[in-house]
């Protein structure tokens, strides 16, 4: 996977939006890991999938990079793929600082 970003380049008219997105993220972050924890990767699929959708059209590309692999990895079954995807997703959602142009 390539090298994280974690700064995000927001639409300003999308500003208000930005704090519900973030906290969606959150509850989605919890989401992956009760999935991986059961070994659900039908449900990992689906979740990133919508990763996968929602990360660029709100300027978080490594969203969307981070829903690729798991979708991906879920299709095999790579747990070890999917537990180092979520890992990394935490710690960019902890971590992102959002400018707004």
């Amino acid at each position: 996977m390539a090298e994280i970003n974690y700064t995000a380049v927001v639409a300003k008219d999308l500003e208000d939006l930005i704090p519900v997105f973030i906290k969606n993220r959150t509850k989605e972050l919890d989401s992956l890991k009760t999935a991986i924890g059961a070994g659900d990767f039908e449900q990992l699929k689906q979740l990133g999938h919508r990763m996968k959708g929602v990360g660029n059209s709100y300027g978080f590309a490594p969203i969307s990079d981070f829903g690729k692999t798991i979708e991906d990895s879920a299709k095999v079954s790579d747990k070890a793929t999917i537990d180092g995807c979520i890992s990394a997703y935490a710690d960019y959602l902890a971590n992102v600082k959002i400018v707004y142009e």
